[in-house]
């Protein structure tokens, strides 16, 4: 009876690690609104304000996942050649500012040039 005891005690003692111990945590962790509550009002005020704008951008996260994943490619390949198309549009985005910026400047000598 005493091995049957021992292993008995052992089962008993390793469920409520098991199930105790979660518990436990889950009973002393503060809840979201505990935690706001003792921001200082300067943190309240910025966190309800950016509330909003980090939500969306976490959604906007979660949907470019869901977009890459839905590829061949690994997530790392989609998202590097999405980086590479951004950066091909903004650096043809720059080289046409600065054609027009050019042909602006070309149209204002020639209006200096022909007015004298």
């Amino acid at each position: 009876m005493s091995r049957a005891g021992t292993w008995l005690k052992m089962l008993g003692a390793g469920i409520v690690i098991c199930v105790g111990g979660p518990a436990f945590v889950q009973s002393i962790r503060p809840t979201d609104e505990e935690l706001f509550k003792r921001y200082n009002p300067e943190l309240q005020r910025r966190s309800l304000e950016e509330g909003d704008r980090r939500a969306q951008e976490f959604d906007d996260y979660v949907n470019r996942l869901k977009q890459w994943s839905k590829s061949d490619k690994s997530i790392w390949y989609a998202a590097q050649e999405q980086q590479e198309q951004k950066r091909s549009e903004a650096e043809a985005l720059r080289n046409q500012a600065k054609d027009e910026a050019r042909a602006q400047r070309e149209e204002m000598r020639k209006e200096l040039l022909g007015g004298k």
